[in-house]
């Protein structure tokens, strides 16, 4: 896969556990530990998609602070990884943002759930345009955001019927499985 993967990490619209569409917060250990994951294999920005106000300046408060002499000097790599942020209000927002950089970027969208003509790991590692590569947060994306991308991956597969992982797990498994798999 070239270097051209932009992650979205998406909290609304998302479902909940009773299947109704929400918006979740965003989380301090999302935050860091799908930024650092980022940074590892070399993702181009992680966005955090979200429509709240109040969330919007919860995390420029978290990024604030990673901006300042004492984080540089307390944990650079962190501050590195955590450069790779970008907030935005909506997935429209964010494909609009990387058409302005690049050529048309196709919207691959993450779930837990078998669809009919998924796109295997392998068959996203081998596209060469530029990719936004979306995770729901909660209990994922609601199917109108599925309906709106290029492709949906096929599930991260564990050894029982249990298949709720967090999507910081999601991510960095995802991201290993593209840059690993042959």
């Amino acid at each position: 896969m070239k270097q051209n993967l932009y992650v979205g990490l998406v909290h609304h619209p998302v479902y909940n556990k009773f299947n109704e569409v929400v918006t979740t917060s965003i989380t301090n250990l999302d935050v860091h530990d799908i930024s650092r994951s980022c940074l590892t294999f070399g993702v181009k920005k992680f966005f955090i998609i979200n429509p709240l106000e109040t969330q919007e300046i919860f995390l420029k408060r978290i990024l604030k602070f990673w901006k300042s002499e004492i984080a540089t000097s307390y944990n650079p790599d962190r501050v590195i990884a955590l450069s790779l942020i970008e907030y935005a209000k909506d997935i429209e927002s964010v494909i609009k943002k990387i058409n302005q950089q690049e050529e048309d970027c196709l919207m691959i969208t993450t779930t837990a759930t078998d669809f009919k003509d998924q796109l295997g790991f392998e068959d996203l590692s081998k596209i060469n345009k530029p990719v936004l590569l979306l995770f729901g947060t909660g209990n994922g994306l609601t199917k109108e955001v599925h309906e709106l991308a290029d492709y949906i991956l096929k599930p991260i597969k564990g050894i029982g019927n249990y298949n709720h992982l967090s999507a910081r797990s999601a991510v960095a498994i995802v991201l290993d499985r593209l840059y690993s798999e042959k």
